[in-house]
C-alpha cells in the first residue's frame, strides 16, 4: 500500500531553475527546459542557488553540541554551518544529496547542497550551500533508517509505524510511501528488498523478540522468535539481511530465515556493517550481560551462505562507531588504541592496523562524543573528539592523506558522494 506521508515543505528556489536552465541552454541542448523542470520537481524544498561543477563533490556532515559542519570530503574545508538544539542523530537518506536528521517530533531532511542530475548520456553536477530543509517525517519517537537499493525505510518508535520511501524522492512535498505499523510499538528496524519483501522487527516497549517478513501486499511469509533482543540491521550480498540478537543473529535470504547462534549463552550483536561486495557482515560481540559498559575486544563475521558466525579478537576493545566496510568489502573496526583495523571478512585475518589517532577510552553515556569511523566514495574518514579534528585515511596504502581542525568537538559522523541517486 502507498500513501502520502505527512510533511511540510516550501517550493523550490527560482534561482536554482534558472542555474539549470542556462547549463543546458548553453550546450545547445533543446530538451534544457524540461531538465530544469526536472530538477526542480525533484526537490521540492527550498534551495539557494546552485553552482555548476565538473564533477561529483562528496561532502561529510559532523554533529557537534550545537549544530551541524557540513565539509568538502576532498578538502575537508568547511562549507556549510546549521544550528540545532539537543543531541542531532544523522542517517543516510539514500539518495546521495540529503541526510536524515531524527529531530524532535521526526525525521528532518538536511541538504548537504551536492547532486548529480542525469540528462541523456551525461550527468549535470552541482552544488550549493547546505540547508536543513522544511520537509520533515513526523514521529515521536524517529529510531533507524535504513537504505536499501533505492527504498529509504523510516522507524517510529513511539508508534511502530514505517514508511518506506523511494530514495531518490526523499525530500520531494508528494512522494508516496509505503506505510505499515508494527502491532506494538518497540525500538525496531525495517528494511525493504527489491521485490518488495519487507523485513521488520517484531516486540514490544517491554521486550524485543524476533522478526517478521510480508510481501508487498503486508501478508507475513516468514516469522522468527528466535532473536531476543532484536537490535540493527545489516544487508550483504544477494540481498541477505541479517539482524542482531542477544544470543546471536538471524538472517533472511532465499525465502527463509535461519538462525545463528552465539557461541556463549549471551553473546549479542547490536550493531552491524555490511556491504554488497562481501556475503559476509561484520558485527560487534559483547558477551558480559551484567556489565554496564562492556568495552568489547572482540567482533563477530556473519556467514550469510553458511550461517557461521566466526569471532575475531582484537588488539584493543571499540564502540557502536567503530564499524564499517571498505570498497572491497573489508571489514574496518576504529579501536580505542587508535588504529584502524583492516579485516579479511572470509578468512577472519587482520591483516593491517593503520595507526591515526591516539589512544582514546569510551564514555559511559553513548550519546557523549567518541571517534567515528565513516566509508565515503573511496576513503575512510576517523573523527578525534579529543583533539576537535578529523582525518582521511586510505586503507590501501595505510595514509592519513588529510587533516583538518573543526573548531568544535565532533560527535555523529555521515556523509554523501554528491551522485545520481539509486532508483528502486
Amino acid at each position: 500500500m502507498r500513501n502520502q506521508p505527512t510533511r511540510a515543505a516550501a517550493g523550490l528556489g527560482a534561482a536554482l531553475s534558472l542555474v539549470l536552465l542556462a547549463a543546458c541552454a548553453a550546450e545547445g541542448d533543446p530538451a534544457g527546459s524540461e531538465s530544469a523542470s526536472a530538477s526542480a520537481d525533484a526537490h521540492d524544498h527550498e534551495s539557494p542557488e546552485a553552482t555548476e561543477a565538473q564533477a561529483r563533490t562528496p561532502r561529510l556532515a559532523v554533529t557537534y553540541d550545537g549544530g551541524v559542519l557540513v565539509l568538502d570530503a576532498m578538502s575537508l574545508e568547511t562549507v556549510g554551518e546549521i544550528e540545532l538544539e539537543g543531541f542531532t542523530r544523522l542517517n543516510a537518506a539514500g539518495d546521495e544529496r540529503h541526510l536524515m536528521v531524527s529531530t524532535t517530533g521526526g525525521f528532518q531532511a538536511l541538504d548537504l547542497g551536492s547532486w548529480a542530475e542525469a540528462h541523456g548520456d551525461h550527468s549535470h553536477y552541482w552544488t550549493a550551500d547546505p540547508i536543513l530543509t522544511d520537509v520533515t517525517y513526523e514521529a515521536s519517537e524517529p529510531g533507524h533508517v535504513v537504505v536499501h537499493e533505492g527504498r529509504t525505510a523510516l522507524f517510529d518508535d513511539g508508534t511502530g509505524l514505517v514508511r518506506v520511501l523511494d530514495s531518490a524522492h526523499v525530500a520531494d512535498a508528494d512522494a508516496a510511501a509505503r506505510e505499515y505499523t508494527t502491532p506494538s510499538a518497540h525500538h525496531g528496524v525495517a528494511v525493504e528488498l527489491t521485490d518488495d519483501t519487507l523485513v521488520v522487527s517484531e516486540g514490544t516497549e517491554d521486550a524485543r523478540t524476533g522478526i517478521r517478513v510480508l510481501d508487498g501486499d503486508d501478508k507475513e511469509i516468514a516469522a522468527s522468535d528466535e532473536c531476543p533482543g532484536v537490535h540493527g540491521e545489516a544487508v550483504a550480498a544477494d540481498e541477505a539481511v541479517v539482524i542482531g540478537c542477544e544470543d546471536g543473529a538471524v538472517v533472511y535470504a532465499d525465502g527463509k530465515i535461519t538462525k545463528v547462534a552465539a557461541p556463549d549463552d549471551y553473546g549479542r550483536i547490536g550493531n552491524q556493517a555490511g556491504t554488497e561486495a562481501s556475503p559476509v557482515v561484520l558485527g560487534d560481540y559483547k558477551k558480559d550481560k551484567d556489565a554496564e559498559l562492556e568495552r568489547p575486544t572482540q567482533v563477530s563475521l556473519i556467514d550469510t551462505r553458511s550461517g557461521d558466525l566466526q569471532l575475531v579478537d582484537l588488539p584493543s576493545s571499540y564502540t557502536f562507531r567503530s564499524l564499517a566496510r571498505g570498497d572491497d568489502g573489508e571489514a574496518l573496526v576504529l579501536g580505542t588504541d587508535g588504529q584502524v583495523h583492516v579485516i579479511d571478512p572470509e578468512s577472519g585475518e587482520l591483516t593491517k592496523s593503520i595507526p591515526v589517532i591516539d589512544e582514546w577510552e569510551e564514555p559511559v553515556e553513548w550519546q557523549d562524543p567518541r571517534p567515528a569511523i565513516l566509508t565515503l566514495d573511496g576513503s575512510v574518514y576517523v573523527t578525534d573528539p579529543a583533539n576537535d579534528s578529523i582525518h582521511a585515511v586510505d586503507v590501501e596504502t595505510g595514509e592519513v592523506w588529510k587533516s583538518a581542525e573543526l573548531g568544535v568537538t565532533p560527535n555523529e559522523l555521515n556523509g554523501v558522494t554528491g551522485g545520481e541517486a539509486h532508483t528502486h
